[in-house]
């Protein structure tokens, strides 16, 4: 069967053609190809011809012209497009006319770097065969390329031997911060014959990751420099708005775009597709993991091979099981799929496999024997999974650039490919689906990083102390050499560094790097431990900074679909302990937080308020929990805690409104008239109030007179799960009509600043390429980073921020408009979690509130 069959069954199947809210066809498109060059070594040239290539794509060849030029280089272009062959070519050609040249290969994972590892072998061993034969004419004008890999993997017998060896070396920037360059004296013939260091996938070195990988190069080039090289770069990355500024950031060098694609690609089917709404009123939507499980029967029927990409490792293995269990099912009503096993051809695919099964089920996908494989974004980057027909995206990768990374799976040679990405119900994720031309123009996304980051800087300025000596007026990457200066004088205070005839040398035992990750800012951890026989096993650990969040007391953590719950917290020790819980609910912290300014960077007046970013000092502190009941999202009840606050200096961007805005939203009586249903104590509570405050106003102190006053709720009604709860005393207070009416209005007023809150939270990673979890929000109708005004403030949950709130104070008017369409465009009746979020302050959802106070920001009135 064909893609254009099953097509047509979807348009044919009305429960599927309306849920599909954009079909785009992507047309073919021509390769634009060129001549081999004429000083490509003949070697490289019977190499590509005996695999089949007899010319070059136009970016290779554009690649290969200005390498050969000396000039750094980072290629973007589509997958599959041949960007490993456009940085091999200048390598191999240079190794083959120079014995003592080296290349370093550095891949963002182990696999991928494996896999690179066996398509340079293909050409080497050409290559090797082809020297072979010509060497008997000339035994003595040939030389062989040796490439290893040097990882974790990398068994310690072998490791001489590779160091020994290889002139291409593989590895990670995990291993070439841990196990190569604080022993580089071991790798002194290598670094001293290094011109080229290659640099796979970019766009991942991004955010924390990307600052620390950053101070890396900027060791690694000052130990090539030690040796007397200058490597040259050449570097690949998906589409980013900003690849040359990031890539010039990342290695501090200048940098020459290549991003014109030549490579050939057939037409593609993109399908955005949005589960059916099955609450109107809660915007509620079937599951996005059952809908990726029955368009996956379809294209498991219609033989076509299709990898499916989920979020994580749980729906992975859920969607995997409904899988087999369904086609297994109707295999047996229908005598067999075409010969089909869905226990063999439908695979899953992710960390925790075994090596040797992840290269079985690559195999099985090379061949044909795998029809399914359902992964994380483990096979996102460039492991060879042969030509795929459909992908599946089930929910938003996190960003465009994965986004298109997924899609690019499918369709690896010119035959036609299908693409259909499910949406959740993520305010993320709706976006998308009632604006997909995001996916469909560039990418609005840029990757940013913070080499200096002090936190992040002053861990490499330690791993490079103990590497080599610093000279005084030394440079480390662009970092000012007067700072740089300051802090090495602080070391030499704390007793780590000596100072000597104007150097810098490492005194401390320790082995820096090996108490850095590079995946946080802070190194500091929190062990998770359980009880095994008579002592404590330790099954992982979370950030220091998430422990209060993920592990407070009481919490119900899960991993490896293994519920537990917390028993005990020592943050002084850095260890929770938990016990095997199989709970019928999940936990959610209260959180109170409070912002300080520090210091104020840059304001500017919008319409209808201020933006604003500096520098902020965030306190936050769980101060309770709630049990909420799976699926039903029930709340169960909440609990007090008593836990230490945590400090967090760092960077954000926040918006506040102005009294104009306030009073217009006032002016259209933005209140609830939907009346609540106070419970059988009201009256009596409602005259226990009134008595209490001795018939008095406590808001204008006015006495009551010919009417009995109101009585109000402090905290909204409806955030309560009882009557009783919500009609205590000290939640209750005497107040006149008219201050009713006010009190009501700011409630309705916090209820679209909440709104607006948590829409901008959502949709800010379209700008910033990150995870919504690498951000923090908070609104407040009187903050004091604002003279009282209310204020949305969006912060940096790393500490000194990498640049997220200074992009975010650029785009601040792209961000509020499509705030404004995403809200509109929303089909709930009054908010909802894909939008303003599950309910308002007042508990009502604040939908229209939002709506309104966005309309007051925009600077031009929107189409509506």
């Amino acid at each position: 069967m064909s893609i254009e069959k099953l097509l047509s069954h979807w348009r044919a199947e009305p429960s599927i053609a309306a849920n599909i809210t954009e079909w785009k066809k992507i047309e073919a498109r021509s390769g634009q190809y060129g001549p081999f060059p004429d000083d490509l070594h003949p070697s490289l040239v019977e190499s590509l011809e005996n695999q089949g290539i007899f010319n070059l794509y136009s970016h290779q060849e554009t690649t290969w012209n200005i390498s050969n030029h000396g000039e750094n280089v980072v290629i973007v272009t589509g997958t599959a497009s041949g960007k490993s062959l456009a940085y091999n070519l200048p390598v191999l050609n240079r190794l083959l006319n120079d014995e003592f040249a080296r290349a370093l290969y550095i891949f963002p994972t182990k696999a991928l770097g494996q896999d690179q590892y066996q398509d340079l072998q293909k050409l080497v061993g050409n290559i090797a065969d082809s020297d072979s034969r010509s060497s008997e004419k000339s035994p003595n004008s040939t030389f062989t390329i040796q490439a290893g890999i040097y990882d974790g993997d990398t068994k310690a017998q072998d490791r001489r031997n590779v160091r020994e060896r290889s002139r291409i070396l593989i590895t990670n920037p995990d291993m070439l911060h841990m196990g190569i360059l604080p022993h580089h004296t071991r790798w002194s013939e290598f670094f001293s014959g290094l011109q080229f260091v290659i640099i796979d996938e970019v766009h991942t070195y991004r955010g924390v990751f990307g600052s620390h990988v950053a101070n890396v190069i900027r060791r690694l080039k000052r130990i090539a420099n030690f040796y007397g090289t200058r490597p040259q770069f050449l570097l690949t990355s998906a589409t980013i708005a900003n690849p040359d500024r990031f890539v010039e950031d990342l290695i501090e060098e200048p940098i020459h775009l290549v991003d014109q694609d030549g490579s050939a690609r057939g037409p593609v089917n993109f399908l955005v597709y949005n589960p059916p709404i099955v609450n109107e009123d809660l915007g509620l939507r079937r599951s996005t993991l059952l809908e990726s499980v029955r368009l996956a029967e379809d294209l498991f029927v219609y033989d076509i091979q299709t990898i499916i990409f989920g979020r994580t490792r749980r729906n992975i293995e859920l969607i995997l099981t409904y899988l087999r269990q369904n086609l297994a099912l109707n295999e047996k009503e229908s005598d067999g799929l075409d010969g089909n096993q869905p226990s063999q051809s439908i695979r899953g695919y992710r960390s925790g496999y075994l090596p040797s099964e992840r290269r079985e089920i690559e195999y099985g996908l090379r061949d044909g024997k795998v029809r399914t494989v359902v992964a994380t974004n483990a096979l996102e980057l460039g492991i060879d999974i042969g030509e795929m027909s459909a992908s599946v995206l089930a929910g938003y990768p996190g960003s465009i650039a994965s986004t298109w990374q997924q899609a690019g799976r499918a369709g690896r040679s010119e035959q036609p490919s299908l693409v259909v990405f499910i949406t959740t119900a993520s305010p993320l994720d709706q976006f998308f689906a009632h604006n997909p031309e995001y996916f469909f123009k560039r990418s609005p996304e840029s990757a940013l990083i913070n080499p200096d980051n002090l936190l992040i800087l002053l861990a490499h300025l330690r791993c490079a102390l103990f590497e080599l000596p610093f000279q005084a007026g030394e440079q480390f990457g662009n970092f000012p050499i007067e700072s740089l200066e300051e802090i090495l004088d602080l070391l030499v205070l704390e007793g780590q560094v000596h100072l000597s005839k104007d150097k810098y040398f490492w005194l401390a035992d320790q082995y820096p790097s090996q108490e850095i990750s590079l995946r946080v800012a802070s190194p500091k951890n929190i062990l998770l431990q359980i009880p095994d026989r008579d002592s404590w096993r330790t099954i992982g650990e979370v950030d220091y900074e998430s422990g209060t969040l993920l592990v407070h007391p009481q919490a119900i953590y899960i991993q490896e679909s293994q519920m537990y719950i917390v028993e005990e917290l020592d943050l002084e020790n850095g260890f929770a302990r938990m016990r095997s819980y199989p709970a019928d609910f999940y936990t959610v912290p209260k959180i109170d937080t409070q912002i300080e300014l520090v210091h104020l960077d840059a304001s500017e007046e919008i319409r209808g308020g201020h933006k604003q970013r500096g520098e902020l000092l965030v306190t936050s502190q769980v101060v309770g929990y709630r049990q909420v009941k799976w699926f039903t999202h029930e709340n169960l009840g909440a609990e007090k805690l008593d836990l230490p606050g945590n400090e967090l200096s760092t960077s954000g961007y926040w918006l506040s409104v102005d009294q104009a805005v306030v009073d217009s939203l006032r002016d259209q009586g933005l209140w609830s008239s939907t009346p609540n249903e106070y419970g059988s104590n009201w009256k009596r509570q409602r005259d226990r109030t009134r008595e209490r405050d001795n018939y008095t106003c406590q808001a204008c102190f006015q006495p009551e007179e010919n009417q009995a006053y109101h009585v109000h709720h402090k905290i909204p009604f409806r955030q309560f799960d009882s009557p009783d709860e919500a009609n205590r005393l000290e939640n209750l207070i005497t107040l006149c009509p008219s201050c009713h009416h006010r009190a009501e209005t700011a409630v309705r007023l916090r209820s679209g600043l909440s709104g607006l809150a948590h829409v901008l939270y959502n949709i800010a990673p379209i700008f910033l390429m990150c995870d919504v979890r690498d951000l923090g929000v908070h609104s407040d109708p009187q903050s004091s980073l604002a003279d009282g005004k209310p204020t949305i403030v969006i912060f940096e949950r790393v500490p000194a921020g990498i640049g997220f709130s200074q992009r975010l104070f650029e785009t601040h008017q792209e961000l509020i408009l499509n705030a404004y369409k995403l809200v509109k465009s929303c089909s709930c009746t009054d908010g909802c979690p894909s939008c303003v979020g599950p309910a308002g302050e007042n508990g009502v959802g604040g939908k229209l509130e939002t709506i309104s106070l966005l309309s007051l920001l925009i600077d031009e009135n929107p189409v509506t």
